[in-house]
């Protein structure tokens, strides 16, 4: 589905991701996990056509992104941590921009976003609310709306539930993970929450100073790995779950 070839880009004269080599294939949901300023954004921006490489391919169903006709392109939906959400806007008119940009009719515009809303679990008279007036969870699954109005089968998110609090990250995180098997999608998440990867994606991309250095399963990389940088991130979630384990365990005695 999305296929990156000796992928490239640098600033100022430094190079910051690549080169990358990196299939993913129809249906897949794949975390790219990193540290801060490993490369992740800016690689899934590259995938999103919004920043262009130096070197090197993307491309869609066998497309280069520069040269796919317009319904195939159109067909990618991105979510950002941030939302982005237009605060003028209701969250009908906000979920809408996408299928108005498209030449959607108003009476199919109606039904897409009322069918949007169920499918992102919030009641049908949030439509008519100002972003202002939603907590972040409930803004966080309008974006999800929105990203979703125009029937994407791709959908890149960065850090899409970071700025969450850890109840409301995880419940999201699930519902979406529950929405990209029914929606048949193919998921690109970029995260630097390991358990939230770990969790959630079929496949991991791990990358460090711009370049990947593990592509596998979770159970895979929670082994452990000969990677450096693979074990140094795995330690968090193994070293957590070794704490709760002995909490478990020593509550249970005392019981």
């Amino acid at each position: 589905m999305i296929s990156l070839r000796g992928v490239a880009k640098s600033y100022g004269g430094r190079q910051v991701v690549g080169p990358l080599d990196l299939d993913i294939a129809r249906g897949a949901f794949v975390a790219i996990l990193g540290g801060s300023g490993c490369g992740k954004t800016t690689t899934l921006k590259m995938i999103n056509g919004l920043i262009r490489p130096d070197a090197g391919e993307v491309s869609i169903e066998g497309w280069p992104l520069g040269e796919a006709p317009w319904r195939r392109r159109r067909r990618i939906g991105y979510v950002f941590q941030e939302i982005g959400l237009f605060p003028h806007l209701s969250v009908a008119e906000n979920i809408a921009v996408g299928p108005r940009l498209a030449g959607w009719d108003r009476e199919r515009i109606l039904a897409r976003s009322a069918e949007l809303l169920e499918l992102v679990a919030l009641s049908p008279d949030v439509a008519e609310r100002m972003p202002a007036a939603l907590s972040g969870g409930q803004r966080q699954r309008v974006g999800l709306a929105r990203a979703l109005a125009s029937g994407p089968e791709i959908m890149l998110m960065d850090e899409p539930f970071g700025a969450l609090d850890p109840i409301v990250r995880e419940a999201l995180g699930q519902d979406y993970r529950t929405l990209h098997e029914r929606l048949g999608l193919t998921t690109v998440m970029v995260t630097h929450d390991v358990t939230e990867a770990l969790l959630l994606a079929d496949q991991v991309v791990v990358m460090d100073a711009g370049r990947i250095v593990a592509v596998d399963d979770p159970g895979v990389l929670l082994a452990d790995h000969p990677e450096p940088a693979v074990r140094a991130l795995m330690e968090t979630p193994r070293r957590q779950a070794r704490r709760l384990e002995a909490l478990i365990t020593g509550r249970a005695a005392r019981g």
